[in-house]
């Protein structure tokens, strides 16, 4: 297994690429101020304190995320997060009652996130994710840097990273963590569909529990996950 040292060093290789020498053109980053964000945020700021990074506030995340992103913040001193969100009339018009999730969670995420991120997308020409490979099977094969099918550039950093390698990069720098991981939430989304993992489970399965489902749709293309690298670096 790659030591910790040369992870964050290839990582910060990475996001130099994105946002010092602009090899991959206009790209910004895109955080949830989720249980692991802070590592890939701490090294962003490491690199350009000033990297656009987009925030999706669906309306219904947990208070804890939201605070949690505000205290982040100060903390790394970063400054240009961007929170983008579902217009009121949009929600107005789709969900007023806030019950969609229960009746149909693909559309939710759809309208809530996925449209959401794909209008901010429009004047980048790709994006950082924190993304890794062990999170899930969906996730399993993906590669630090990605081509998808709209011709964008996906980046993951942290694509190699395990779970002991997060732990002690957030040891290492002190990194403050999100309140609800000490409940057992080790991946964080919105609060209507989000639940605490179990001994033995992947760190995503407290996502949509009980539903065919497994990812919000951000990182799907035509209606299937991304799974392979389609350009190396």
């Amino acid at each position: 297994m790659p030591a910790l040292h040369d992870l964050q060093e290839k990582a910060i290789e990475l996001l130099g690429d994105a946002f010092i020498t602009k090899k991959h053109g206009k790209i910004t980053a895109v955080s949830s101020f989720g249980a692991e964000s802070s590592v890939l945020l701490h090294l962003l700021s490491r690199v350009d304190k000033a990297a656009p990074v987009l925030f999706i506030d669906t309306r219904m995340l947990f208070e804890e995320t939201l605070q949690y992103k505000a205290d982040l913040i100060r903390h790394l001193g970063l400054t240009n997060v961007q929170t983008i969100s579902p217009s009121s009339q949009t929600i107005r018009e789709k969900d007023v009652w806030g019950r969609m999730h229960k009746d149909d969670a693909d559309k939710c995420c759809d309208f809530r996130k996925t449209s959401v991120l794909a209008e901010a997308l429009k004047d980048y020409d790709g994006w950082i994710t924190g993304r890794k490979r062990f999170q899930a099977f969906t996730r399993s094969t993906i590669a630090p840097v990605e081509t998808t099918a709209d011709g964008k550039i996906k980046i993951n950093p942290l694509a190699d990273w395990a779970p002991d390698d997060l732990s002690e990069y957030m040891e290492w720098f002190d990194l403050p963590r999100h309140p609800l991981v000490n409940h057992g939430y080790a991946s964080i989304g919105c609060a209507t569909c989000t639940s605490p993992i179990k001994a033995g489970e992947d760190a995503r399965s407290g996502r949509w529990r009980g539903m065919n489902k497994v990812e919000c749709g951000i990182h799907f293309e035509n209606g299937s996950a991304v799974r392979e690298s389609k350009q190396n670096v």
